[in-house]
């Protein structure tokens, strides 16, 4: 009997029974470690040698996939100015991360990853605040009447 790969198994129970803010967090989290990975393939002279040009760019495409991802699952109707400059970082991170893959540019892939990072703690942030919200005060307070 075979159970096939654990890892992905949890990781699709996770993703199916995550809160939509959970699964935007998760999103920034996927674009986060495919970016920083990206950046493991530079050299120490900030040069991707040959061998690691193939691996930096299919880094660089699926954090490019993530972020469409993002991008697709924006509400424009109901997200007002927010979706709208959301969807403008989208399209800059894109438009930018292509023009990393193309010139191999290190500082600039340094720049997304960091605005990537600070946008997913602050959807983390907010999906923390809007879990706690949902929860009822009477299930957010200890019993310690035994």
């Amino acid at each position: 009997m075979a159970f096939g790969n654990p890892y992905a198994a949890y990781q699709t129970t996770a993703v199916k029974t995550a809160s939509q803010g959970k699964l935007v967090v998760m999103l920034y989290q996927g674009a986060e470690r495919e970016l920083s990975s990206a950046l493991t393939c530079f050299a120490t002279d900030n040069k991707i040698p040959a061998s690691s040009v193939e691996n930096f760019g299919k880094h660089i495409m699926k954090a490019q996939e993530i972020i469409n991802e993002l991008q697709v699952s924006l509400d424009m109707d109901k997200g007002g100015q927010i979706a709208q400059h959301l969807m403008s970082l989208y399209v800059y991170f894109n438009k930018e991360l292509m023009d990393v893959s193309i010139k191999q540019d290190k500082e600039k892939l340094s720049l997304i990853l960091n605005m990537i990072k600070d946008l997913g703690s602050a959807w983390e942030a907010a999906a923390a605040n809007t879990a706690a919200d949902s929860v009822p005060q009477a299930q957010r307070t200890l019993n310690i009447t035994g």
